[in-house]
């Protein structure tokens, strides 16, 4: 079941989805060479505290960690480690915080350092075809005009959509109905109405779309080894158009 939210909720989901822009914004600022994402993830776990919200991911499904940390060639859900980063490594950080009962979550992907022009592309290319499909999540709409947006941009530049993980609805849960895949037919889909919340993510990557999960049961990387990229906004679908609620 879908849940509708009230504008009321809407406005405490934005306080929420602050913490999280906040909290990415102080990360990408220290994503360098010589950093590991270990460190990455104990400042994000102490800044979210601070804040006195609580990290979303931690605990969920037993998942270790307040912070998903996937260089390179691993999709989603890599687990913070102790090896630095080095200059020409991407790394995508997905976040949530569970604050005053609702829900925030977004993900960005980083260079770290010079990066070649391809991956550069991909980086590019990813985060425009999240705006592409938010852009079409308008009331009235239905759900994959967004999931088109998104494929569309990606393809006609070359890269590919992952399909075995998608975006979803969030809001007192972190994952809610609908499921919003990253790629499909436009005019399909449920219809569209004020006072849904996505969290719409293209996972993007460089060749195959293929990938498997590690022994951990949380690491996915690219079958081929080729790298991969991920951009999240959490979106409220309004009568006045996308309200991007983690805009950094």
């Amino acid at each position: 079941m879908i849940v509708l939210k009230s504008p009321r909720e809407i406005e405490k989901m934005r306080a929420a989805c602050k913490i999280v822009a906040e909290i990415l914004l102080l990360l990408r600022e220290r994503v360098k060479p010589g950093v590991t994402t270990a460190e990455l993830d104990e400042f994000a776990d102490s800044e979210t505290r601070r804040r006195n919200a609580k990290p979303a991911f931690k605990g969920y499904c037993k998942y270790p960690n307040a912070l998903c940390c996937s260089p390179n060639d691993v999709v989603v859900h890599g687990m913070p480690t102790k090896i630095p980063l080095k200059e020409g490594d991407i790394i995508s950080l997905d976040f949530g915080v569970l604050y005053n009962e609702f829900y925030g979550d977004a993900a960005l992907t980083i260079p770290v350092g010079a990066v070649p022009a391809r991956i550069a592309t991909l980086l590019k290319a990813t985060e425009e075809s999240l705006y592409a499909g938010i852009d079409k999540a308008v009331a009235g709409g239905r759900l994959h005009d967004i999931s088109h947006a998104v494929q569309t941009h990606v393809e006609a530049q070359g890269f590919s959509v992952v399909r075995d993980f998608v975006g979803h609805g969030i809001g007192r849960k972190l994952h809610e109905e609908p499921q919003v895949p990253n790629f499909g037919a436009a005019g399909t889909g449920v219809r569209l109405k004020p006072g849904m919340v996505l969290a719409i993510e293209p996972m993007v990557n460089e060749k195959s779309y293929e990938v498997e999960v590690l022994e951990d049961g949380w690491t996915t990387i690219t079958r081929d080894g080729g790298f991969s990229a991920h951009f999240e906004h959490t979106v409220a679908i309004t009568d006045k158009g996308p309200d991007i609620l983690t805009r950094i």
